[in-house]
C-alpha cells in the first residue's frame, strides 16, 4: 500500500510556507520525508521556499484568474485557462500513479490540480482553510473533503476542525523575550536600543504599502522615531531601491530587503508592524504577540484579508488603515503615535498573543493522520 501523502498549494508565500509548517509536523508525526510530495506552482516561490527540505517537489503550470475584463486580461486568462488545464490533466495523473494515503489542499489555484485528482480517485481529501473566508479550490473541493482544518471557528459542520493556521517552527517558538529581542536585534544587524517598524506586505509586495513605506522614510530622515525594516516584495523591489539611493536615506532609518528568510527575527525584533492581512501573516503576528498596522487587500477573494484585519482589530491587536487611504503622512500619525505609547503597544501585544495557535501545525498533522488510508 502507497504511503505517500501529497501536500498541495502554492503560488505565494502565504500558502508555501503553511504548507511546509505542516509537511515538518507530518515527518515529526512519523511520515518519512521520502513519502512526502509537495505539488506546487512552476509561478511561485515553492522552488525557494522549500528549498532544502528534501521533499519531492512537482510544480505545475498556470496562474490565477484576474476578474478584469480589458483586452489584455481576457488574453491572460485565457493563456491562464489552457495552464490550469495542462495542470488538472497532470494533477489527476499524479494521483492515479502515487494514489497517497491522503491528499491535503492548503488552497490557492495551485492545489485544485492535486485536489481533483483525490476527488477523481477516491483518495482521502483534507482542506486546511487558512482565511475566514475560503477561496475558490476550496470552496470547489469543500463537498468532497473528509475533514476540514479551519484557522478560525466557521461553521457547525461535523468535518470542520478548528486548529488555527500552521507556523513554521521558528516562528512558533519566539516568545520575545528581551533576550531574544536583543540577539535577533543582532543578527538583523539593527541597534539594540533604537525601536524597529517592520514593513511587509507579501512575497511579491503590495504597491501601495511600499510607495506610503517610502513616503514614511523620507519624511522620517534623518531624526524619525524608529527604523524602518523594509521588506520590499520581488516586484517593486528595484524601484524602491532606487528612490532610496536618490534621496540618500541611510540604513539607520530605512532598511531595505527584498525578501526576508528570517521572519522569525524580525518578528521578534520589531516594535510595531504594518503589513497585508494574509492568514499565515495574521497568524505569525498572534503567536508571536506583535502590534501591528493592517492594511487589507482591496478586492481579495471572499474580501477575506478584511476578515481577518477585524479579528484582531476587534480583540485591541492591531490597527486597521484603508489601502485608498494609505500614504505616508498616514503611517507617520499612526505610527508615531504608537512608538510614543509603550503600554498601548503591550496591550497591543497581549491581544496578539490571546489569538495565537502555535500549534496548529501539529493538530493539523493530527486531523491528516486520522484520516490518511
Amino acid at each position: 500500500m502507497s504511503r505517500t501523502v501529497v501536500l498541495t498549494g502554492g503560488g505565494t508565500g502565504g500558502h508555501v510556507l503553511p504548507l511546509k509548517a505542516i509537511a515538518a509536523a507530518l515527518i515529526d508525526a512519523g511520515v518519512d520525508v521520502d513519502d512526502l510530495v509537495v505539488v506546487g506552482s512552476m509561478r511561485g516561490q515553492d522552488k525557494d521556499l522549500l528549498a532544502g527540505t528534501g521533499i519531492e517537489l512537482v510544480l505545475l503550470p498556470g496562474r490565477g484568474i484576474s476578474r478584469s475584463l480589458t483586452p489584455r486580461a481576457l488574453v491572460r486568462n485565457l493563456v491562464s485557462a489552457m495552464g490550469l488545464a495542462s495542470a488538472l490533466v497532470r494533477g489527476v495523473a499524479l494521483v492515479a500513479r502515487r494514489r497517497p494515503r491522503a491528499v491535503v489542499s492548503v488552497g490557492g489555484y495551485a492545489a485544485f490540480a492535486a485536489g481533483a485528482g483525490a476527488v477523481v480517485m477516491g483518495r482521502p481529501l483534507v482542506l486546511v482553510d487558512l482565511d475566514a473566508t475560503p477561496g475558490l479550490a476550496h470552496r470547489v473541493l469543500r463537498p468532497f473533503a473528509v475533514a476540514i482544518a479551519a484557522a478560525n471557528p466557521a461553521d457547525s459542520d461535523r468535518r470542520v476542525v478548528v486548529t488555527g493556521t500552521p507556523l513554521r517552527a521558528e516562528v512558533a517558538a519566539v516568545t520575545r523575550t528581551p533576550a531574544e529581542r536583543a540577539a535577533a536585534r543582532a543578527r538583523l544587524g539593527l541597534d539594540e536600543l533604537r525601536p524597529v517598524v517592520a514593513i511587509t506586505s507579501g512575497s511579491l509586495g503590495a504597491t501601495s504599502v511600499n510607495r506610503a513605506a517610502c513616503e514614511l522614510a523620507l519624511r522620517w530622515w534623518p531624526d524619525g522615531p524608529a527604523t524602518l525594516y523594509h521588506v520590499t516584495g520581488r516586484r517593486d523591489a528595484g524601484e524602491v531601491r532606487e528612490r532610496k539611493a536618490a534621496a540618500g536615506v541611510d540604513d539607520t532609518t530605512w532598511r531595505l530587503v527584498e525578501f526576508e528568510f528570517a521572519m522569525q527575527d524580525l518578528w521578534c525584533a520589531c516594535d510595531v508592524a504594518v503589513c497585508r492581512a494574509g492568514a499565515t501573516t495574521v497568524a505569525e503576528l498572534c503567536a508571536v504577540g506583535v502590534p501591528a498596522v493592517l492594511v487589507a487587500l482591496p478586492g481579495a477573494p471572499g474580501d477575506h484579508q478584511a476578515a481577518n484585519a477585524a479579528t484582531l482589530a476587534n480583540a485591541g491587536a492591531a490597527v486597521v488603515l484603508e489601502d485608498a487611504a494609505l500614504s505616508g503622512a498616514v503611517l507617520d500619525e499612526v505610527l508615531t503615535g504608537l512608538l510614543a505609547d509603550p503600554a498601548r503597544l503591550d496591550e497591543m501585544s497581549r491581544a496578539a498573543r490571546s489569538l495565537g495557535r502555535p500549534d496548529a501545525a501539529g493538530r493539523i498533522a493530527e486531523v491528516v493522520m486520522e484520516h490518511a488510508r
